[in-house]
């Protein structure tokens, strides 16, 4: 009987011990998987911030604006090894005050030192309004300042295609139209008239000259080195070294004057 009840006793004792067991066993269960669920939860969030700050570390796509006034900068600094970054191997640019257009992006740079030469240290840029369109296109109305001063006759604006290259954009092609210091007022009108009436007068002989336009220009331009500029170069240079003459008489003059005051204020 004793035997029996010692029996009995131990398998409520084991039974017990297994209850807690398991019960124990699913509490750690649970835990254990509460903190597999925070840690997924974090490192989700981990995941999410790095991406976040990835996305705003990394820089935006350069827009046609943004190049176009850096461009400019770097011809305000006088900086023409910065400016090759923004000209492209197969630049076509067309400064209309010039007969024929620059073609590449050796003649291009060429052209652009010698302004940058012209320009001086005192001379810059100053651009109004930057407006873009379709197809990395961009306008831009400037004028040229002196000392913040701006200089009379040099209002132009200019239009500009770029092209992407890599990260960058560069410009592909650029025409620039200059204020004409020449302002004919009425009288433009009146040639205007002029010339359309011969252009209908004469359709086949205007077709020909539109055709022929280039070549005619280029004519024009050679006859003009070879007959008119070595006649008028000897009468530049004449009125040149005479106002260099002229120059230097005034300012010996100037310091003649000068020692004759001090020499009059130091006798009174």
């Amino acid at each position: 009987m004793a035997t029996k009840m010692q029996f009995s006793g131990l398998s409520r004792l084991l039974s017990t011990h297994k209850q807690e067991t398991d019960r124990h066993g699913m509490q750690q269960l649970h835990m254990n998987m509460r903190d597999e669920r925070v840690c997924y939860r974090n490192c989700n969030l981990t995941k999410a911030m790095s991406s976040m700050i990835g996305d705003s570390v990394r820089a935006p796509d350069p827009t046609p604006s943004d190049t176009i006034k850096q461009f400019y900068e770097c011809m305000n600094e006088k900086n023409i090894k910065l400016l090759e970054d923004y000209i492209s191997n197969d630049c076509f640019f067309e400064d209309y005050s010039f007969p024929k257009p620059f073609n590449g992006k050796k003649e291009v740079l060429r052209f652009l030192d010698q302004l940058i030469t012209g320009m001086g240290e005192n001379i810059e840029f100053h651009v109004g309004h930057i407006y873009e369109g379709d197809d990395l296109i961009a306008g831009v109305n400037w004028h040229l300042e002196w000392k913040k001063k701006q200089v009379p006759f040099t209002r132009g604006c200019s239009f500009y295609r770029l092209k992407r290259e890599g990260e960058r954009l560069t410009i592909r092609k650029a025409q620039v139209f200059v204020e004409s210091p020449i302002k004919p007022g009425d009288l433009f009108l009146i040639l205007l008239k002029i010339v359309t009436s011969l252009f209908d007068a004469f359709p086949e002989a205007t077709e020909w000259f539109f055709q022929k336009q280039r070549v005619i220009v280029q004519v024009l331009l050679n006859i003009y080195s070879m007959l008119v500029v070595p006649f008028l170069s000897p009468i530049f240079s004449f009125y040149m070294n005479l106002g260099n003459l002229i120059l230097r008489f005034m300012s010996i003059a100037l310091k003649i004057l000068e020692s004759c005051s001090r020499l009059f204020k130091s006798e009174n």
